[in-house]
């Protein structure tokens, strides 16, 4: 969408319809129809006393709402769980207690009614948990298993599902580190395993079908780093539930594609009644905005700054390179961030479904649009499309079950491509010239530097085609048993364009310059075929469940880069054909191969002891015919102690209790395709062959042995609910590129390092229902990882290229630096430590250690209810450093703005400020680098973040019979709305030189018919 003033104006009034057009205080005084007949007492039968007692499986319930249904009559229980109320003959009771079924029963002439009310809240403990290749119920699971529900994921208005498990998940860490939509987020899965970055991408599984998780390359400012998410075709509205895998139990099944956890999306089924049609629509329209700019010099603030720095070097503005001072109005002010990044992002979206069917087959169709603007100047907008459509059918003797599900998007994302796009925003003077000419063309004169928004002429066009099939069949072949083949398809088409044009440079150098372009084309294709048998069966307390599949998978990937030079003019580009040049950069066509033979066995025994054995056999192309199988299991245990008797006797407010613990092995297989072998590579149009890999047959997987012990407590009629992890993963064999010298020609070559990673930590879960009344209830939910990971081992590593890398017993993620030794005294600037003493700084004095990950991280979600009204918040916590927002720009006192805290700089001995002598000199500028690369480049970048807020009315159900319609919910939702911390860069996440998350706002409206 434009950003332009006419769609600002209808948009406001659409907003503005939405939320306001239904006043809920109308809602809350509409009539009951059984309200009329008591209040002008039109029941005229005989009335008489009723009483009872309510009770649940623990006993005694006070406070359930005893209600005469249809009419406003009512009592609330006492402490023993006793009422009394005066009814007619014909009278209905609703029994109502917020975490519990409803009931209604009637009179029909009884003088004493006792019920027994039945607990949602223990009912979780049955929710079917979705561990891949089968489901468990909650408190029957071994593994290791986070989820989040749809509720949670529609609450967000985001484009990746990854995006909602941000804050949600205990040892799961999803990072958004730039503020472009369509990117691909960051996510580890209780830390990082492998010394490769590409070696730490967890499994996606989207209804049993694989996806490649590695980002889509591309190139530009925002995805070069980054990369396109594969995930971000999909309709968010469409998916039931993600589930996270993380513990070997959980995870072994999936062998060698599960080393680093697995994502488990799960899309919706058709839950409605028999021979029932229903509409499900929902939308909305907002707005986003940069959710934070740094505090830069203004105009007078820059100037003083400027002439201190050239007084203190001796010299006058004449004379030294100052066009702010020279050249340029003294008075004028421009907000570079405004300008480049702080206009106003309109977003909206659509989502429909039907739904229906029978007792045989049911259906699930719908169709979504999300289209969102930009926050740049230009029209920089991202636009998807999708449409999914789900199948289930039985058999009438429900022996054959047959269920297909396809979900296909299309996504078009246009920005820009600028290398130094947010550096401008930061470091171009206030004074610098007007943007434009009087013609509306980029103002060239007096720039001694780029335009800044000459970045804007290389747009960059992506845009992404995704289709997910899959086909599950079962067939229960005799009692207990079952066949079943799971089969998928998916077909994943990218293509990305940058253009070139002539006003990306200054006009003098156009005659030099030639319209190009540089296409890249992605292509991905995979299969899978996984056919299995199924067992369960019972011998009396002895419950089993066996299950035996095999795994036939096959991924094609084809990437091809050109490069088109010379178009006559900016119609043309893009069409290879008119151009006068054209050279391929790249092109590869890559066939993986994956087969596996798996296995699980499930033993429960009495409800109270669980054991579940799983193992799997994985092949792969990526190694040598001798290497490429190799083994993994796991093994995982329960014990449910709250069903003992003792426990049940002695620990009344027990209402669960479990202890489980797993041990096992994972690998992985995650290096590049075709390592092993000696590779060649076609030289430039001579018709020639250079080498470009060396053959080494002999590595093989990595292996990932992953321990875990948790306890799981329900307590006061599990109104409080605590889980506590403690897991340990040691990954070894670490697959890297081995280095070599220079003069083998080869800069490295893949192989098994002797190093050993470890990951260990503490996860911990707590629910509770705080309130819990008739009409108001408050929920909260806390998850806190506190995550430690560490290179326990690394045999000679200091004969290794990653000696100036890695430090045996640290963490993975971190940075050597130097030792700051303050301000001197002498010529006020830094000073760093020469530790070994010889006159020079090189990595032997980067004896600083600087842990760059997370100490801890968790969130806090809140869900408070007031009869229709619902707030729902989430808090987002994080305890990390950074890189300082200091160095982001040049020393002070040179050309280019930077922050406030250049006010501050050192002016006389003695000075204890932290902000070095202004001035220009190379001696100023080496200083400051030197800095940068020291202790004091790295700083305290820890924040609590409100990272979702939703705020929602639903209907009076008497309203909505007499419109005709299931449930109408209007709903305002904020994203990012508010970040608690001393970070002073633009995001403490993204670090300093990032566009920080938009700040979100929509208002929409939920109907079901």
């Amino acid at each position: 969408m434009k950003n332009n003033p006419e769609y600002r104006d209808i948009l406001s009034l659409c907003l503005l319809f939405i939320c306001f057009f239904i006043p809920p205080p109308y809602f809350a005084h509409f009539p009951h129809e059984h309200g009329f007949r008591s209040f002008f007492n039109l029941d005229t039968q005989q009335q008489y006393q009723l009483s009872g007692t309510v009770t649940d499986s623990y006993g005694p319930m006070p406070g359930v709402h005893v209600l005469i249904k249809g009419t406003n009559t009512g009592t609330f229980t006492d402490p023993n769980g006793g009422y009394s109320l005066l009814v007619n003959n014909k009278d209905i009771l609703v029994f109502s207690y917020l975490g519990y079924h409803s009931r209604e029963l009637p009179v029909l002439g009884r003088t004493t009614l006792d019920v027994e009310m039945q607990s949602e809240v223990t009912e979780l403990q049955e929710v079917e948990v979705n561990a891949g290749y089968y489901t468990v119920k909650e408190r029957e699971r071994t593994g290791s298993i986070s989820r989040v529900t749809a509720k949670e994921i529609e609450l967000q208005p985001i484009v990746s599902p990854l995006q909602t498990l941000e804050g949600r998940m205990p040892g799961v860490e999803v990072e958004q580190g730039v503020g472009i939509t369509g990117l691909a987020p960051a996510i580890r899965i209780r830390g990082t395993n492998s010394l490769r970055s590409e070696g730490n991408y967890p499994l996606f599984i989207v209804d049993g079908v694989p996806i490649n998780s590695t980002p889509l390359q591309s190139g530009g400012l925002f995805t070069n780093n980054v990369g396109i998410d594969p995930l971000s075709t999909l309709n968010l509205s469409n998916i039931e539930s993600i589930e996270v895998l993380k513990d070997a139990d959980a995870t072994a099944i999936y062998g060698s594609r599960g080393a680093n956890g697995v994502v488990l999306i799960t899309t919706k089924k058709w839950k409605g009644t028999k021979d029932h049609t229903s509409l499900h629509i929902n939308m909305y329209s907002g707005l986003s905005h940069v959710s934070n700019k740094v505090r830069l010099l203004n105009t007078p603030q820059y100037l003083s700054l400027r002439r201190q720095a050239i007084a203190n070097d001796g010299m006058d503005p004449e004379d030294a390179f100052a066009p702010e001072l020279t050249l340029w109005d003294q008075d004028r002010y421009t907000d570079w961030q405004n300008v480049l990044f702080g206009g106003t992002a309109y977003n909206s979206a659509i989502n429909m479904v039907v739904s229906g069917g029978n007792e045989q087959t049911s259906y699930i169709a719908g169709g979504s649009y999300h289209g969102q603007g930009s926050v740049f100047q230009g029209n920089f907008d991202y636009n998807k499309l999708t449409g999914n459509i789900n199948v289930d059918h039985r058999s009438k003797n429900k022996k054959f079950q047959l269920n297909f599900s396809a979900n296909y998007g299309v996504d078009e994302n246009r920005i820009f491509n600028g290398t130094n796009f947010v550096n401008y925003a930061l470091t171009t003077p206030p004074n610098a010239p007007s943007i434009y000419n009087d013609d509306g063309t980029l103002n060239w004169d007096n720039w001694v530097v780029d335009n800044p928004l000459a970045v804007l002429e290389e747009p960059q066009d992506i845009k992404t085609n995704n289709l997910l099939a899959s086909l599950n069949l079962s067939y229960a072949l005799m009692s207990g048993v079952k066949l079943k083949m799971n089969s998928g398809y998916s077909n994943l088409d990218n293509e990305d364009r940058i253009e070139y044009y002539r006003e990306r440079y200054n006009p003098n150098l156009w005659q030099y310059i030639a319209l190009r372009t540089i296409q890249s084309q992605s292509k991905r294709r995979s299969w899978i075929v996984e056919p299995q048998i199924a067992y369960n069966g019972a011998y009396g307390k002895l419950e089993v469940a066996g299950l035996l599949g095999v795994t036939l998978q096959d991924n094609m990937n084809n990437y091809r880069k050109v490069e088109g030079r010379g178009y006559a003019n900016k119609i043309l580009m893009g069409n290879l054909r008119a151009a006068d040049n054209v050279r391929i950069l790249g092109d590869d066509h890559i066939d993986y191969r994956y087969g596996a033979l798996f296995g699980r066995l499930g033993l429960n025994w009495n409800k109270k002891y669980l054991l579940n054995l799983t193992g799997r056999r994985d092949g792969s192309s990526r190694f040598a015919p001798d290497k490429r199988f190799s083994n993994f299991w796991a093994v995982g245990g329960a014990w449910i102690f709250s069903e003992e008797r003792g426990v049940q006797e002695n620990v009344p407010f027990l209402s669960f209790g479990k202890i489980r613990a797993s041990y096992g092995t994972t690998g992985s297989d995650q290096i590049p395709d075709y390592g092993f072998i000696d590779s060649y590579v076609a030289t430039d149009g001579t018709g020639g062959l250079y080498p470009t890999q060396l053959f080494n047959p002999d590595y093989s997987w990595e292996v990932n042995k992953k321990l875990e012990a948790a306890l799981h407590l329900g307590l006061y009629r599990d109104r409080v609910n605590l889980m506590i992890n403690w897991y340990r993963n040691r990954s070894s064999n670490q697959l890297v590129g081995y280095p070599l010298p220079s003069i083998t020609g080869f800069t490295s070559v893949q192989a098994n390092l002797p190093a050993l990673i470890e990951n260990s930590g503490w996860e911990v879960e707590l629910a509770a229902t705080l309130i819990n009344s008739i009409n108001f209830s408050w929920q909260t939910s806390l998850n806190f990882t506190l995550p430690d990971n560490k290179l326990v081992e690394f045999h000679n590593i200091d004969q290794t290229s990653y000696a100036h890398m890695y430090r045996v017993g640290y963490p993975l993620d971190i940075t050597l630096r130097y030792r700051y030794d303050g301000i001197d005294p002498e010529t006020g600037f830094y000073q760093i430590q020469d530790i070994d003493g010889d006159g020079r700084l090189d990595n032997d004095d980067r004896v600083v250690i600087k842990n760059m990950g997370r100490k801890y991280y968790g969130g806090i979600n809140n869900h408070i209810q007031y009869k229709g009204i619902s707030l729902q918040f989430l808090w987002e916590y994080i305890d990390q450093v950074n890189f300082s927002n200091i160095f982001n720009s040049t020393a002070p006192g040179n050309y280019g703005n930077g922050p406030l805290d250049f006010l501050n700089t050192w002016k006389n001995p003695g000075d204890a400020e932290d902000i070095q002598k202004a001035s220009q000199s190379s001696a100023s500028s080496n200083a400051f680098s030197r800095a940068a690369n020291s202790s004091l480049g790295v700083g305290d970048a820890s924040f609590a973040r409100l990272k979702n807020l939703s705020l929602s009315y639903q209907l009076p159900r008497t309203l909505m019979e007499k419109l005709n319609i299931k449930a109408m919910n209007l709903y305002v939702r904020g994203q990012n709305l508010l970040t608690i911390t001393k970070y002073k860069g633009l995001d403490p996440q993204g670090g300093r030189g990032a566009v920080p998350p938009l700040r979100t706002i929509t208002c929409g409206i939920q109907l079901n018919l």
